[in-house]
């Protein structure tokens, strides 16, 4: 019985978390909630469905006055909320600004800064990117080629597998 519960409440949590979506921006007139950009980020309720904690991401306008228009549009939202998901009991809306997409975006910046410091601070060698060149599948060295300053290769040592020096010629 109580997995049963915790399934009803998850399938009812996820409608909750659609049609409030869609109230919030649609049916709400609130100048504060319109101001912002405010989208329905996750919700739970407890096992008897009396109460919905609802987390919103407030991505535009001045999160303290959206969390209050929000808070004053609460007992609007029940009704419709009911009526739409037919639920007897209209459950309790309690809103709280959920900061993780802010978060997230914050950290991404920060990782983006340290990338960009990492590559300022150590710069591609030069003699990676030409012993790329030179291990190309049919280039041939010709001798007495210059090369370039720290790619220098042993003497008698060959370029290709089964390539002769100009040692073992003689």
């Amino acid at each position: 019985m109580a997995s049963s519960d915790r399934n009803r409440a998850t399938r009812v949590a996820e409608a909750i978390k659609v049609e409030l979506a869609d109230l919030v921006a649609r049916e709400i007139k609130d100048p504060r909630v319109r101001a912002g950009l405010v989208t329905v980020s996750h919700v739970e309720v407890n096992r008897d469905l009396t109460v919905a904690d609802v987390g919103v991401s407030i991505l535009a306008g001045e999160p303290a006055a959206v969390m209050k228009g929000l808070e004053a549009a609460a007992g609007f939202l029940r009704g419709p909320l009911a009526r739409r998901l037919r639920l007897r009991v209209a459950p309790d809306l309690r809103f709280h600004h959920d900061r993780s997409q802010e978060l997230a975006s914050r950290l991404r910046d920060i990782v983006r800064e340290d990338e960009e410091r990492r590559a300022i601070a150590d710069p591609p060698s030069e003699s990676a990117a030409d012993a790329g060149a030179e291990s190309e599948p049919g280039a041939a060295s010709e001798p007495g080629a210059e090369s370039e300053p720290g790619a220098e290769s042993e003497p008698g040592a060959a370029s290709e597998p089964g390539a002769e020096s100009e040692g073992d010629r003689e």
